[in-house]
């Protein structure tokens, strides 16, 4: 077990464990609007935050997909949950799947909320320098949450959720998972996996959308269903929380 482990914030005592990976621009907070919808008799949610984030913030390291994999196990260890359900966000979703790819007997479900694909994000070279400069620029990170939404929220809402990382993550980290997500590929490791998933996209998101699941995910596991989430775009956790968790929640308790 490792020296350190990743700290977490943690919602109800249900006797069903489901890990909660957060996205870029989110930490171990990211989910707290729908708090208010989920079943903490039912389940018990454990949201981490990565090595440079949020309540993991002094925990350096390599910043990649993989080290959240090995964290993420060492963190159930600790807790001494054998096995369990993962909810993943954007580069959550790629992580869930690295868990998955890591330790496939420990994971009995997955949802994948607006994930990003365990082949990478496919950003060509003048888009991942954007991205890139998003790190530094907070106009730049606007620009990039207002196109995942719709172009349709307010500009407060953007601009927070934008500049968020500014006080919740370092820079070398938030930079760093950027070159992770963005280039990594180990898909082959986890095609043709039958774990039982649900991929949900925003029908407003402007990048990780219907056709770009249908093209990976649904390609991949034979035991995924897709859905669009009406009203939402990248972040259905917050645009529209009570939908989501009960869609969510509705997944994770069939049998």
């Amino acid at each position: 077990m490792a020296d350190q482990v990743l700290a977490f914030d943690s919602f109800g005592d249900g006797p069903k464990p489901v890990i909660v990976l957060h996205g870029w621009f989110g930490d171990q907070t990211s989910f707290e609007p729908a708090y208010d919808a989920l079943s903490p008799d039912e389940f018990t949610y454990i949201f981490p935050s990565y090595r440079g984030y949020g309540g993991s913030l002094n925990m350096r390291g390599a910043y990649t997909v993989e080290e959240i994999s090995s964290d993420v196990l060492d963190l159930m260890d600790s807790l001494e949950i054998e096995t369990f359900a993962l909810i993943g966000h954007s580069m959550g979703g790629m992580a869930v799947q690295r868990v998955l790819a890591d330790a496939p007997e420990r994971v009995e479900k997955i949802v994948a909320v607006a994930p990003v694909p365990a082949s990478g994000a496919g950003l060509d070279a003048a888009t991942y320098a954007m991205f890139e400069r998003a790190v530094a620029d907070e106009e730049v990170a606007c620009g990039i949450v207002d196109l995942s939404t719709g172009g349709r929220l307010s500009k407060e809402w953007v601009r927070n959720v934008a500049t968020y990382p500014k006080t919740a993550a370092l820079d070398e980290a938030f930079s760093g998972y950027l070159a992770s997500w963005a280039k990594t590929d180990f898909h082959a490791e986890i095609e043709g996996n039958p774990v039982p998933m649900l991929v949900a996209v925003g029908e407003f998101d402007g990048a990780i959308n219907e056709a770009a699941m249908r093209a990976t995910y649904m390609q991949w596991y034979p035991n995924a269903e897709l859905t669009v989430i009406a009203n939402a775009g990248h972040y259905p956790m917050n645009e529209t929380p009570v939908a989501f968790a009960t869609l969510m929640e509705a997944f994770l308790r069939r049998e």
